[in-house]
């Protein structure tokens, strides 16, 4: 009785490990024979720069915001779209441009009648600007403060005209052990897949993109993700979306467990909604590489939680037979099976509980981290499962708090 479900475990969990495995494999393939190639074409590119500034009750960050974007040496085009703020974010920006009327080489603000959440927002701003709008947008979040530099780097890549998105590389303060190695594995997974094709996902913190490039119609008003629903659409028509690992800005984390647990679980269900919505035309043959890119990140935030839960399901299930029928009194090989998966489950259960609480297993910290990352994106699809929506949240008022004490 106990053969069964151990057979079943070891098979879904075989499923859920093995292309997390290959995909290493293939990110070290990568790396090895693109890293020198993966540079911006351009030198002295330049173009005409719309920054995208999308905002909701920011009023405690704003000016730091608007300060922040003085700083990058470019005349920008400035466009703040308001979710219907109910602080005084909208007077502060008006304060402020009238105070600093030569800053920019342009402001228009929209503001929305009511809050609808971030991807509807943005998409309203898009349709103001055009679908063929001149130059390029950067999208960036009241609470991302960028590097000097940063947005004139990420336009050297649009020299090539293959390029349709890039992506800046967060440098993120006040994040735990387990967040910052949860980072560090998605930063390099995003920056191989750059090197040998595209990445389906950017930062939507600061992304850059040539709006011909993007069918608006694409993007789902009622989902999150807004950063990846663009950089999908964008490669899904031809053209290449890149992290750069050179362009950087600075973001904080949530200082508490249940604030990155709301994070993340937030930004698991916009991934996923998206790649379900648009597998069928991102894995098409015509995608080539790209294809299997988006195939194994449907595994990576879909297939692998789910056979996760079953291995754990059925290992549940071993020891109620053994709990029903006791130990076998010889050693054979239900007994021999029990015995190894036993160890197996205590070890990551020790790896995911020590990951939960942001303390380092060593070596094996990225096995705890993956365990960790694998509640998340389950409690996500249940939360889809119930019919509950994450595209409005909550702001993380600890990070505004902990952003004005940030220099740059």
């Amino acid at each position: 009785m106990v053969v069964v479900p151990a057979a079943i475990e070891g098979v879904a969990l075989c499923a859920a490990v093995a292309p997390f495995v290959l995909h290493r494999w293939d990110m070290y393939r990568w790396d090895r024979d693109h890293r020198n190639q993966h540079v911006p074409k351009g030198r002295e590119h330049s173009e005409r720069l719309t920054v995208l500034l999308p905002v909701w009750n920011e009023a405690l960050v704003i000016e730091k915001k608007m300060d922040d974007l003085t700083k990058q040496g470019l005349p920008l085009h400035l466009l703040i779209i308001d979710s219907a703020s109910t602080d005084d974010t909208m007077k502060l920006v008006d304060a402020w441009t009238a105070s600093h009327p030569e800053v920019f080489a342009g402001v228009e603000t929209i503001r929305m009648p009511k809050r609808e959440g971030k991807t509807a927002a943005v998409i309203q701003a898009l349709n103001h600007l055009g679908q063929h709008a001149e130059g390029l947008i950067c999208m960036t979040d009241a609470d991302a403060l960028l590097e000097r530099g940063c947005l004139r780097r990420m336009m050297q890549w649009f020299a090539d005209p293959m390029v349709g998105g890039v992506g800046a590389v967060p440098n993120r303060m006040g994040g735990r052990y387990d967040e910052e190695l949860h980072r560090s594995t998605w930063e390099a997974m995003r920056l191989a897949e750059s090197m040998v094709d595209s990445t389906p996902f950017l930062e939507g913190s600061c992304m850059m993109w040539r709006p011909s490039c993007l069918a608006i119609n694409d993007l789902n008003p009622l989902a999150n993700a807004d950063d990846a629903q663009i950089a999908t659409s964008i490669r899904c028509r031809g053209w290449r979306t890149l992290t750069d690992p050179l362009a950087r800005f600075t973001d904080v984390a949530p200082t508490t467990l249940e604030g990155q647990r709301r994070q993340k679980i937030r930004r698991a269900q916009g991934l996923q909604r998206l790649l379900i919505r648009q597998r069928k035309q991102a894995t098409a043959k015509s995608q080539g590489l790209f294809g299997r890119i988006f195939r194994r990140q449907f595994h990576f935030h879909i297939v692998a939680p789910l056979a996760l839960t079953v291995a754990s399901a059925t290992a549940v299930l071993r020891w109620g037979f053994i709990a029903l029928y006791g130990w076998p009194a010889t050693f054979t090989l239900a007994n021999s099976l029990h015995l190894g998966f036993s160890l197996l489950e205590a070890t990551c259960v020790v790896l995911w509980w020590r990951s939960r609480k942001g303390k380092s297993s060593g070596p094996l910290s990225l096995v705890g981290q993956w365990l960790s990352s694998m509640e998340w994106l389950g409690r996500s699809l249940i939360t889809t499962a119930r019919g509950r929506s994450l595209h409005q949240w909550d702001q993380h008022a600890d990070v505004r708090e902990r952003m004005l004490e940030v220099e740059v």
